[in-house]
């Protein structure tokens, strides 16, 4: 994907430090979000069962429900736990053709999500092992793994807390 260069990226960077003045508050001074958190994602599947295998089996997120779609005859729509109380859900829709993944608007383009340093040593050796592609430390990526699950969903395994961002905390 081409990047800005020259004028177009200092056009580009002159707006992001509006934005940020214009809207990034203090901590103190920021609002109570409305909600109470994500209580699931849901994304599309080609294929249940390998979908499964992926993240309940290579990964080790424990499927916890698999129930037909209420709004769709045939579909399935499971969950998977992925720790402090938060779901990653999945559709299938039979019938109907899953172009491969695309970085478009309204694509998801990764689900970062936070694991220790234990565990993230685990998982680099578990891709290692098993010759799964990945960008990270060996790439210039200290902290991070990014792989793509079989649906072509990004996953980044981020060796870092909740609420916080390159050693910052962003949440109180």
């Amino acid at each position: 994907m081409p990047q800005p260069q020259g004028a177009e990226l200092d056009a580009v960077r002159a707006r992001r430090e509006e934005l940020k003045a214009r809207y990034l508050r203090p901590a103190g001074q920021r609002q109570a979000t409305p909600v109470r958190g994500v209580h699931h994602l849901a994304l599309i599947c080609r294929d249940v069962e390998e979908t499964i295998t992926f993240y309940q089996e290579f990964l080790g997120f424990p499927l916890v429900e698999l129930v037909e779609n209420r709004d769709y005859a045939g579909s399935s729509h499971f969950f998977f736990d992925i720790g402090n109380r938060n779901l990653l859900g999945f559709f299938d829709f039979p019938g109907h053709d899953h172009p491969d993944f695309s970085e478009t608007i309204g694509a998801v383009q990764h689900l970062a999500l936070s694991v220790s340093p234990e565990r993230f040593a685990e998982i680099k050796a578990k891709l290692d092992a098993e010759g799964i592609e990945y960008l990270g430390p060996d790439r210039g990526v200290e902290d991070s793994l990014y792989i793509r699950d079989p649906n072509g969903v990004g996953l980044e395994f981020y060796r870092e807390e909740l609420g916080v961002f390159e050693e910052t905390p962003l949440l109180t």
